[in-house]
């Protein structure tokens, strides 16, 4: 490993320190309405992706909700 960095749904992305869950969103370009998160398989919930920090080497997984019927 050449640089700190951490998985997201599979790939690679760079990280920092401070790096937020919304900050990830952001640099992904990921605005979807409802979209679920997990790092290291623990849960987040949506009013805490501000403040959650994702630490270095984290495996994040984020799904988009879809609503159907």
């Amino acid at each position: 490993r050449f640089f700190p960095f951490i998985t997201v749904n599979g790939d690679p992305m760079e990280w920092h320190k401070g790096r937020t869950v919304r900050g990830m969103l952001k640099k992904k370009n990921w605005t979807f309405p409802m979209i679920a998160v997990w790092i290291n398989d623990k849960p987040v919930h949506p009013d805490h992706f501000d403040m959650e920090e994702i630490p270095d080497g984290s495996i994040v997984q984020a799904i988009h909700m879809v609503a159907g019927g």
